[in-house]
């Protein structure tokens, strides 16, 4: 249409209307390729391999059963080709592990031998001469198990007196024995119990609810609130000055890891019951020689709680990007390289590979500079600083550059190429850090029975109870990644901290954490007994 011939007026009508229309297609396109990529990746969660690794680059176009059109594909593959075209696929041999045999499946339990022999009669002849036995012979072995043993354990003590002195003097001598100091006051709870209450809840995920259930069955009408008082009265007489040694050595280190996870408490004050509060996590580096895993319960997932426990630290916070983490002025921050793998993961089409598809040339820079980690894992610190800076530094200036070539990208693939350009400062500190990891799978590990046990019990019914939880987190998987039997460790914990705590109530609990020589040589997996 002539300009000339169409007023003024309607000619800029028509161009707004026009670009209007051109925004609007805009947004809808980005609208329906965002909701085609939440299908794709629910699809992927659901059917496809739960993990991050380059399997999701398929080099040889091989597509998969859910294909969709997907954002940064570049050209399509050759269409008509039939399957007697198609490239052979190759598949890589691997070498399958030995199955494990039961002297190595069973090596640190107890052995009964059952002799099968011949009844007497027949260890005879027919003229009645004895036999003789020639060889025992091994036909089989079996794993057992028995039913848990309850029992009532009383305590009596026999009393002494002096009838002679009392008859000469009118005052009686008498003795009693010194009795061990129960666990819990005015409870028939014993350590063993107690022990075994919070090793299957918060080691083995199994509720209160199941628990009681449980002890039914074996003839005990244990109620869940009472096994709930117990643990949270053990928590915080006995387990908080572990806790509380375990942050005060985790602030010595040179890095910690930091993260939060999503925790339902029902009674907190002025909240509603659905509110989400927050458990954040913290760990000690991998190269760390002592290990510590420390949970804190909070209401928020304000930058304050984490400034409560790090306010004063000066070493390296290696955390995911939430902005939060800021507040912390005093330390240096690193970003995870998992976290932008990530999305990249997320951003991925089906039938992608790094030629026609940007969000897997992104996945495959993050899994260059994992493979350049594992290389270096057995260097030491300074070490691995120069190998980062001779490897994985042209890699991330590389990552960078390309990140800056990408022209207008939407949904998933925007939102991984904004994370990777946002977080750069924080994602380039290893290469100046060789004591820290280059991810946050560290702590994201530690955090795993906690979600795991959250998908089971569902929820904390109080703020003491949530307290309770954290403190019991943090000793069991503390002692776990310092290599030792947890449940065997807490058993003992319980069963000699009353009596030293009613000598010494604020006495100290160094012999007992979790790498003293004594705790490693007594409750190491391989040399402990659950029975210790």
């Amino acid at each position: 249409m002539d300009q000339e011939m169409v007023p003024k007026a309607a000619f800029d009508a028509l161009v707004e209307q026009l670009s209007t229309l051109q925004a609007t297609v805009d947004r809808l396109t980005a609208l329906l390729e965002e909701k085609n990529q939440i299908i794709l990746n629910q699809n992927r969660a659901r059917f496809g391999q739960s993990g991050e690794k380059r399997t999701y680059i398929l080099n040889d176009g091989q597509l998969s059963m859910f294909e969709q059109a997907g954002d940064g594909i570049t050209e399509k593959a050759p269409e008509g080709s039939s399957a007697a075209e198609k490239k052979a696929i190759s598949v890589s041999a691997h070498t399958r592990k030995p199955k494990r045999t039961m002297e190595e499946l069973c090596a640190n339990i107890p052995e009964e031998e059952v002799l099968v022999d011949l009844p007497e009669r027949e260890k005879f002849t027919a003229d009645g001469r004895p036999l003789k036995c020639i060889g025992t012979d091994e036909v089989r072995t079996e794993l057992v198990r028995e039913p848990s043993r309850v029992y009532k354990r009383v305590y009596r003590c026999r009393v002494y007196a002096d009838p002679r002195a009392e008859a000469e003097t009118g005052k009686a001598d008498i003795r009693r024995p010194h009795v061990p100091a129960p666990l819990l006051p005015g409870s028939y709870a014993s350590a063993s119990v107690v022990t075994d209450i919070i090793v299957k809840k918060y080691a083995d995920a199994l509720p209160l609810f199941r628990q009681e259930q449980m002890w039914k069955r074996m003839g005990v009408e244990l109620k869940r609130n009472t096994i709930a008082n117990w643990v949270i009265q053990t928590a915080e007489t006995y387990l908080k000055p572990f806790s509380d040694a375990f942050l005060r050595e985790l602030l010595k280190q040179a890095a910690i890891h930091a993260d939060e996870t999503v925790v339902q408490v029902n009674k907190e004050p002025g909240r509603d019951a659905t509110a989400e509060s927050r458990i954040w996590a913290y760990a000690s580096s991998k190269r760390a020689e002592r290990q510590i895993r420390y949970f804190r319960y909070e209401q928020s997932r304000k930058g304050a709680c984490a400034e409560s426990v790090l306010g004063g630290y000066t070493g390296v916070v290696v955390s995911d990007g939430y902005s939060g983490y800021g507040i912390l002025s005093a330390a240096t921050r690193a970003g995870c390289w998992a976290h932008a793998r990530r999305k990249w993961v997320e951003a991925m089409p089906q039938g992608a590979n790094k030629e026609n598809a940007l969000a897997a040339k992104g996945l495959e820079y993050c899994s260059r500079l994992f493979e350049v980690e594992q290389r270096l894992e057995k260097l030491t610190d300074k070490e691995r600083l120069e190998q980062r800076q001779l490897l994985s530094r042209p890699i991330v200036n590389e990552y960078y550059a390309w990140l800056q070539t990408i022209f207008k990208p939407a949904g998933k693939l925007k939102k991984a190429i904004v994370y990777s350009l946002n977080q750069k400062e924080y994602l380039c500190t290893f290469l100046s850090h060789g004591e820290i990891e280059i991810s946050n799978n560290q702590v994201e590990n530690a955090i795993r029975p906690i979600v795991v046990g959250r998908k089971n019990w569902l929820f904390c019914d109080t703020q003491a109870g949530a307290n309770a939880s954290v403190i019991i987190f943090t000793l069991l998987e503390t002692a776990k990644a310092n290599g030792l039997n947890p449940e065997a460790y807490l058993n003992h914990l319980l069963t000699v901290l009353p009596e030293r705590f009613t000598a010494d109530p604020h006495g100290s609990v160094d012999d007992l954490l979790p790498w003293s020589q004594e705790m490693q040589r007594a409750f190491m997996p391989e040399i402990s007994d659950l029975d210790h």
